[in-house]
């Protein structure tokens, strides 16, 4: 018996249409002749996509899903006001539940726009760890709806207060999965390299992948990315670590990025996550002509580097836009990052799925046989129809069962 049989289905890599065979959460089989006249009479349940765009969820690999919804205006429109801000709401208005409200209230949101994995930063300098507990219980709350991933994130500096790291400690502690850091805000360079030495020994010790704020800068000296790169080989850590940002790397030496850095980086197996809303937003403010204020998506591909994009921030301290809608993200990379060719956009479509999914180490992810039945069906005939309108989510499935849809 197949639970579910989705008809007529444009899948990304193929041509032509196939079927979707669905039991007991698995997809188990893909093939253009599944939807026989018995097939059909077995399945419990029939979608005819009608040659309608199917693809895995949609993963945001980088979110703050502590601060996401606060709507706190942001004036200069700024990185710096945008942390000051956050400081401010965190001393007068944070809360557990206010944390746990407005994010179940997002990702409620979220799902019905076909993201179906979030990997949020949580920021561990609050004493209390309010975001921490919020989120913890969450990840536990919505497990048969969303994959959460939380990254213990030192948004103040991981040598700024001599608390962090005890408080980093405790929030692994209470089920925070993954290490972040931010050493590009410490003091000094040598502090945020000691930052990364520390940060990713922490991780090596305890199994853990990583994911730091890097190089989210104007600065073309910022080259922290490089020092995460070496540590990720020396502790052979390849493929576990993640540079979130990078932005520096749009105006840094281009003989240093091409000849140096990049090698270094494949070298290491680390994945770059750019955001290209908020990169472009919170970017470029201190140079003119103004630079494009995000990592080379393109390069980076181009040299082999697992890259994702992702959407960082919706109505928050530092984004005052955004709506889930990680197809909006996928454009805006496509422009920004000069990926504007026919395998370029549909490699772009990759970034918002199989990509994150790949960096965030997700089980049994994709359309192929054996993988988990979670998927989205798309009011769209191809890739490009979907990145050029952005379409209604028709369908969106989670272990084979419509969750939310028109179906």
């Amino acid at each position: 018996m197949i639970d579910l049989l989705i008809k007529n289905a444009t899948l990304l890599e193929t041509t032509g249409t196939v079927d979707i065979a669905i039991r007991e959460g698995v997809i188990t089989e893909i093939s253009p002749r599944v939807a026989t006249a018995a097939s059909e009479a077995q399945a419990r349940k029939t979608i005819d996509a009608a040659g309608r765009l199917v693809l895995p969820p949609f993963v945001d690999s980088h979110f703050h899903l502590d601060s996401v919804w606060t709507r706190v205006p942001n004036a200069t429109g700024t990185l710096k006001e945008g942390i000051d801000n956050w400081y401010a709401y965190k001393q007068t208005r944070l809360t557990v539940e206010d944390v746990y409200q407005r994010a179940r209230a997002y990702c409620e949101h979220a799902f019905s726009m076909g993201i179906q994995a979030i990997r949020s930063h949580v920021d561990v300098c609050d004493p209390q760890l309010r975001g921490a507990e919020a989120l913890v219980q969450l990840r536990q709350d919505l497990r048969d709806t969303i994959d959460i991933q939380l990254v213990a994130f030192p948004q103040d500096g991981y040598f700024r207060d001599t608390e962090v790291a005890g408080l980093l400690r405790k929030a692994l502690e209470m089920g925070v999965d993954v290490v972040g850091g931010i050493p590009h805000f410490e003091q000094t360079m040598e502090l945020g390299s000691r930052s990364i030495q520390d940060l990713m020994e922490l991780a090596a010790e305890q199994g853990l992948l990583v994911d730091m704020h890097c190089d989210e800068s104007d600065d073309p000296l910022s080259r922290h990315v490089e020092t995460l790169a070496f540590h990720t080989a020396r502790l052979g850590m390849q493929g576990r670590v993640n540079a979130s940002h990078v932005t520096s790397m749009a105006i840094m030496d281009p003989y240093y990025v091409s000849r140096k850095l990049i090698p270094l980086m494949t070298g290491a197996e680390v994945s770059v996550i750019a955001n290209p809303l908020i990169n472009i937003h919170l970017g470029g403010h201190f140079h003119h002509p103004k630079h494009r204020a995000m990592a080379p998506i393109r390069e980076l591909h181009g040299a082999g580097i697992t890259v994702a994009c992702a959407q960082d921030c919706n109505e928050d301290p530092w984004y005052p836009l955004g709506n889930a809608d990680m197809l909006e993200v996928a454009h805006m990379g496509a422009h920004i990052g000069h990926m504007m060719g026919l395998d370029q956009l549909r490699t772009m479509v990759g970034m918002v799925t199989t990509g994150p999914a790949a960096i965030m180490h997700l089980e049994r992810y994709g359309l192929e046989r054996g993988c988990r039945a979670n998927l989205v069906i798309l009011d769209a005939p191809d890739y490009l129809a979907a990145l050029r309108t952005s379409p209604q989510r028709i369908a969106v499935i989670r272990d084979g069962v419509i969750r939310n849809g028109k179906q």
